[in-house]
């Protein structure tokens, strides 16, 4: 698909999703690479956009430039966005006992502190992401294995292929203490955060490196066979793939 295509998807897309007012988001699209300008009236919509465009067939990367432009009526002072920040942290039980920070600086969160796993890393930014108020939120939370957790290579591997949104064979994985590396070749950038995400997922890991590379894959095409219709039609079509 070429870039004036993608473009058109991408913006039908957006337009798609129910929990986005797309109208004020400009995009646009070179070498399969999105880029989103403009603004959205919430912070949650500025993350459901990236992924709206990231969904789309053909997309290799998505950067989001979006500015966040709050109505009136969501407008918070700092000092009330940090005291429903701090509450919803202390309220979530997979943050229990975890000692984490928030800084507020004009509607923009800054979380800071430590934490086992990144999925409380990242339970922590949803915690606070959907405040009225808020802005930004910038994710300082570090990832601190216990210390008896070691990434061990070969069940990173196995938990790769066994996904089935992945190919596992095509993903190189490269372990570094607490550190793990991917390399290789994935269909899309979806498919690119579901091997980081299943990479996370590991005991002992604290940092994921993704080096993976998105590399699309044709489209089925339609083959068609059987006898010609008056109308110049064939009365039977059947789906087949190109290889490139």
């Amino acid at each position: 698909m070429n870039d004036i295509n993608l473009k058109i998807e991408v913006k039908e897309a957006l337009d798609w999703e129910p929990s986005l007012d797309a109208r004020a988001i400009n995009v646009s699209v070179k070498d399969g690479i999105v880029m989103l300008t403009g603004s959205v009236p919430s912070y949650p919509e500025k993350h459901v956009s990236e992924k709206a465009a990231g969904l789309v067939r053909g997309v290799k990367a998505v950067a989001c430039e979006l500015a966040v432009a709050l109505p009136a009526f969501n407008s918070r002072s700092d000092q009330e966005i940090a005291h429903a920040a701090a509450d919803a942290i202390a309220w979530n039980t997979l943050l229990a006992n975890a000692k984490i920070q928030v800084f507020v600086d004009k509607g923009r969160i800054t979380l800071e502190g430590a934490v086992n796993w990144n999925y409380q890393r990242q339970s922590a930014d949803r915690s606070v992401r959907y405040l009225a108020g808020v802005r930004d939120v910038n994710n300082h939370i570090v990832v601190r294995p216990i210390a008896e957790q070691v990434a061990v290579k070969s069940q990173i591997q196995a938990a790769l292929i066994r996904n089935a949104r992945l190919d596992g064979d095509r993903i190189t994985v490269e372990v570094r203490g607490d550190r793990v590396i991917l390399s290789g070749n994935v269909q899309s950038w979806i498919q690119r955060d579901e091997a980081e995400r299943a990479a996370w997922a590991s005991p002992g890991v604290g940092d994921v490196d993704n080096e993976l590379v998105v590399s699309l894959v044709p489209a089925p095409q339609a083959r068609y066979t059987g006898r010609r219709t008056k109308e110049g039609n064939y009365d039977h079509v059947q789906e087949h793939s190109v290889s490139s």
